[in-house]
């Protein structure tokens, strides 16, 4: 029998037919703009990225996936350059194409939804990384012919290559056929050099976690969901939204937020311009320093 994976405080997320009959019937009364999309950054600093091996860098490819440069090692988070997911279009281009990347040597799953696991996309990546993925996802990857696969439960770490590669809780779920509902795990990653952390959260609600994981780690830099959060009464335990996602930033202690997980996709109700705009309120009801809040456009690098 096939292990199947749950949450901490033993949330779960078992949504009925009834519950997607009534999600999709509010969805056809509501009146969203598409048209406002987050734009790219018009500097992108690709020969810069592709040649750096010593500086600390990130750079937005869209969605959740992040070019991470850490002590000269490429790292990305959930590549997915996909066109579609299901029956919606991708609603921007990828911030830097994958002819651009230079050769990556890690990459990280979250989890296997596939707006996060985009086989097609592994399959076009330069160089030959080393994959870290949740627990239960191993096979499905050797089974595709990859070897380099490590495989990871809640609050292992890996030290490669003088960065420890934590795997942390997330609240969320997973699928990608009819049959194997959560019989692989969830999570975030979090990359310590001796001289930076960087917590990647993947995909998640708001949870008592995030208290922990801030108890655990001197965050610097958080790359935090704030989008697929509409409507709430369906998505909330499986999708942050922005408010939550600021009180998480506040209980994790950490230096600067940067969104992500908005705008490229149309997977709820909400839109990227309405997050962005929740987000920034929220930040402002806080009172919280603007210089803590990194909203990046597509493509756009930051060197830290």
């Amino acid at each position: 029998m096939r292990k199947r994976y749950t949450n901490l405080d033993g949330v779960t997320n078992n949504k009925s037919f009834k519950d997607m009959l009534k999600w999709n019937k509010e969805r056809r009364s509501k009146v969203k703009d598409l048209s406002v999309n987050i734009p790219h950054c018009p500097n992108k600093q690709v020969n810069a990225i592709r040649a750096n091996r010593s500086q600390t860098s990130y750079t937005w490819i869209g969605h959740s996936t992040f070019l991470i440069q850490m002590n000269g090692l490429n790292i990305l988070t959930d590549p997915v350059w996909a066109k579609r997911m299901g029956f919606q279009k991708r609603l921007t281009e990828p911030g830097i194409s994958l002819t651009d990347l230079p050769e990556i040597d890690v990459v990280v799953i979250s989890h296997g939804h596939y707006d996060h696991l985009d086989f097609p996309t592994l399959k076009k990546l330069k160089g030959n990384p080393q994959f870290f993925v949740p627990a239960g996802l191993k096979s499905l990857f050797e089974r595709r012919g990859y070897k380099k696969i490590i495989e990871m439960n809640w609050w292992d770490c890996v030290e490669y290559k003088e960065i420890a590669i934590h795997f942390v809780p997330a609240q969320h779920w997973t699928r990608r056929t009819m049959t194997d509902m959560n019989t692989s795990h969830w999570g975030g990653f979090i990359f310590q050099s001796l001289s930076e952390t960087m917590y990647f959260v993947g995909d998640t609600g708001y949870f008592s976690g995030f208290s922990e994981i801030g108890r655990r780690f001197n965050i610097d830099t958080v790359f935090m969901p704030i989008g697929a959060y509409e409507p709430e009464w369906f998505m909330k335990e499986s999708h942050i939204n922005p408010e939550d996602s600021v009180k998480a930033f506040l209980e994790l202690g950490a230096k600067l937020f940067v969104p992500m997980h908005y705008g490229t996709y149309w997977l709820a109700d909400d839109t990227g311009t309405e997050a962005l705009e929740r987000l920034y309120r929220e930040w402002e009801k806080q009172q919280l320093p603007m210089k803590q809040l990194m909203v990046l456009l597509l493509g756009e690098t930051v060197i830290s």
